[in-house]
């Protein structure tokens, strides 16, 4: 059976020396496939940085709009978590291009059946509140917000900081 998938990819700008990308998938047969993807979980180096407390606060950020527009809460997951912090983690140390490649092998390596995901990623440097400027950001762009807004459940959120300090972020919704 061929699966198909429809990416919606839009770019955006943050803020100077800042970046964003939003993208969308819709699994029509809902359901995962395995891949290659790494189910581990990853330490991503801090660096001085508490980026649990970052991706907290971007967690509580997009759920305190979600509800501020009577939207449901979201729900972390831990599985999600894991990858989209290999994914930032992997974008900061340069493994990988900023944006979404890798996007439906993320998806799947979840574990998460899902009947359609989204992914939003940014990176910034050189901000107070680096998790505040990228939930900012996309709050503005169209594509980002078509996310943060839409008709998902699930989350998780990933961050990672390279050695020139600009600060990789990840959040990728499913239901």
């Amino acid at each position: 059976m061929i699966k198909q998938i429809v990416y919606n990819v839009i770019l955006g700008t943050l803020a100077l020396s800042s970046a964003a990308i939003a993208t969308s998938v819709t699994n029509p047969a809902c359901t995962s496939a395995p891949s290659n993807v790494s189910n581990n979980t990853n330490q991503v180096a801090a660096n001085s940085m508490d980026t649990a407390a970052l991706e907290q606060s971007i967690f509580n950020q997009i759920n305190n709009y979600r509800a501020s527009q009577g939207l449901p809460a979201l729900t972390r997951n831990s599985a999600i978590d894991n990858q989209v912090r290999l994914h930032s983690k992997n974008m900061a140390n340069g493994t990988v291009p900023f944006g979404h490649n890798g996007f439906s092998q993320r998806l799947n390596a979840t574990g998460v059946s899902y009947s359609s995901g989204a992914e939003n990623v940014a990176y910034n440097q050189g901000h107070s509140d680096p998790a505040t400027v990228a939930v900012q950001g996309w709050l503005k762009s169209p594509g980002h917000l078509a996310n943060i807004r839409g008709n998902y459940n699930l989350t998780g959120i990933g961050v990672a900081k390279n050695s020139q300090g600009a600060i990789y972020f990840t959040q990728m919704f499913i239901r």
